[in-house]
């Protein structure tokens, strides 16, 4: 009895250069079409590719938070995504916040409550904390603790942080 055993690839196949994948985004209210490398994380793509630089690049595993964009209104962790899994998304930035020269709500509670030091987890911080209001899940002070505790401050001005999101989720609240 014949068995059968698929080509074995040559050593010249292996060295072919995969190529890149042609992907749509709207990216900041701007549909993009983009030729992108498999591997490219949406962070490197935001970064190096189209100087998005506000999304920043801390751990690189998913674990602090700074690179948190929203897609289609949610909260991700740039680093964790690859860029041609999010064909056809609606992705925010930082840079995509404000409208027409002025701050968002979030950004200007962050300046008002001092909510930032150094200032490199605060467009993470921003964008998580947009993502939790569009949950609408977030209640208390403890409900926003509890639900950007994935994103971390090494200044540690987490009060300050919860203080803003409280005031523009008591604000929303009013209305």
């Amino acid at each position: 009895m014949a068995t059968f055993a698929p080509p074995r690839p040559s050593h010249q196949d292996a060295a072919k250069p995969i190529g890149t994948l042609p992907i749509t985004l709207t990216i900041n209210g701007e549909e993009r079409a983009l030729q992108v490398e498999p591997w490219t994380t949406l962070l490197d793509l935001l970064r190096d590719k189209l100087d998005l630089t506000g999304t920043k690049k801390g751990c690189d595993h998913g674990q602090c938070g700074a690179c948190t964009v929203l897609i289609d209104g949610k909260r991700i962790n740039s680093c964790l995504t690859l860029a041609v899994v999010r064909d056809g998304a609606e992705i925010t930035t930082i840079e995509g916040m404000a409208t027409g020269g002025e701050l968002h709500p979030l950004q200007a509670a962050f300046v008002e409550r001092d909510a930032f030091q150094c200032g490199y987890c605060t467009p993470g911080q921003i964008c998580s904390a947009q993502g939790l209001i569009n949950e609408g899940r977030a209640k208390s002070r403890e409900d926003v603790r509890e639900l950007m505790s994935g994103n971390l401050c090494r200044c540690g001005a987490y009060t300050n942080i919860t203080d803003a999101v409280m005031d523009v989720l008591e604000t929303e609240a009013a209305r």
